[in-house]
C-alpha cells in the first residue's frame, strides 16, 4: 500500500532560512505534528556551506567567500563543505521508527537514495550506487554513528559513469532522521576551490584533479540542458516512486513560520557558525 508523506518546495531562499527550515521540520516531524516530509530548495545568493564538524577559520578562506558575495554557514551534518550554487537540494525528514526505515545510517541512506536513483534514471541517466568491494570497508559500515558517520555513505553514493553526481549527509535527533543533499545542475570547480585553505598550491591542484575525477555535475554528461524544472518534475516523481509514496502539500501554521523565524537567528549568530 502506498504510503502519504507531506511535501513542499520553499523555492530559493537565503541560507540562514534553508537550515533553519531543515531543523524546524525535523521538530515538526518529532512532535508528530507532520508526517514525513520531503522538501526541495534553491539558495540565493549562492552559498558555502561546511560542515558541523568542520573548523571553520582553519579549514576556509572567509576572505574569499566575502569577496565572491557568497553566502556562509554551518550545517547540522557532518561532511565537507559544499558550494550551493546551480542545484536543486533536497532533504528527507522521516521517523527512525518508520517501518521502511533501516537502523544503521549507511542503510537507512540507501533506502531514501532510492529516490535519487529514480530521479536520474527519470533524467535518462544510467546511475547506479557505489557499493563497498573489501571486507574492511563492509566492516566499517556495521559501526553506525561512529566517527565515520559521514564518511559510510559514500559507498552508498549515486554515480554515473564512475563519477559521483550527488552528494548527501545524514543526521539523527530527536528520534527523528534527517537526510539532505545537493543534486548538481552545473558547478565551477575553480570557484569552489578557491574558498578552502591548503598548504600549497600543488596541494590545491592536487585536491582539485581528484574532485574533478571523482564528482561530475549533470550537465556536464548530459548531451542537453537540463532545467531546474525538468529536475524538480524527475526527482518528484522519483521520490514517489523509489520510496512507493504519494505526495500532500505541507502548509506551515503561523505558530510553525514563528519557529522557523526564531531558528533563523540561530543560523545567523556567529556563535553557531564559528562555533569550531
Amino acid at each position: 500500500m502506498t504510503e502519504t508523506w507531506h511535501f513542499i518546495n520553499t523555492g530559493s531562499n537565503d541560507p540562514f532560512y534553508n537550515m533553519a527550515m531543515d531543523e524546524a521540520l525535523l521538530n515538526f516531524v518529532s512532535r508528530g505534528e507532520i508526517d514525513p516530509v520531503i522538501r526541495f530548495y534553491a539558495w540565493n545568493p549562492a552559498t558555502l556551506s561546511v560542515g558541523y564538524f568542520q573548523r571553520l577559520t582553519k579549514e576556509i578562506d572567509i576572505h574569499k567567500v566575502k569577496e565572491k558575495s557568497y553566502g556562509l554557514v554551518r550545517r547540522q551534518t557532518g561532511g565537507r563543505g559544499v558550494l550551493h550554487d546551480k542545484e536543486l537540494t533536497y532533504s528527507v525528514i522521516v521517523p527512525e521508527t518508520h517501518p521502511e526505515m533501516p537502523k544503521t545510517v549507511t542503510e537507512a541512506y540507501r533506502v531514501i537514495s532510492e529516490g535519487l536513483l529514480e530521479g536520474f534514471k527519470a533524467l535518462g541517466f544510467n546511475a547506479t550506487f557505489a557499493i563497498p568491494r573489501s571486507k574492511e570497508e563492509r566492516a566499517k559500515l556495521k559501526q553506525p554513528r561512529s566517527a565515520v558517520c559521514f564518511d559510510a555513505p559514500s559507498w552508498y553514493e549515486l554515480v554515473v559513469e564512475g563519477r559521483k553526481i550527488a552528494g548527501s549527509a545524514q543526521m539523527r535527533q530527536k528520534g527523528v532522521i534527517l537526510q539532505h543533499g545537493s543534486l548538481l545542475q552545473d558547478i565551477d570547480v575553480d570557484d569552489l576551490f578557491d574558498m578552502f585553505i591548503y598548504k600549497n598550491d600543488r596541494l590545491k591542484e592536487k585536491m582539485k584533479q581528484a574532485f574533478v575525477d571523482k564528482a561530475v555535475a549533470i550537465n556536464d554528461i548530459s548531451d542537453r540542458h537540463i532545467t531546474l524544472k525538468e529536475m524538480e518534475h524527475a526527482f518528484e516523481e522519483g521520490f514517489k516512486k523509489g520510496l512507493n509514496i504519494d505526495f500532500k502539500p505541507l502548509t506551515l501554521t503561523p505558530k510553525q513560520n514563528e519557529e522557523v523565524k526564531n531558528l533563523i537567528e540561530k543560523y545567523k549568530s556567529e556563535e553557531w557558525n564559528y562555533r569550531k
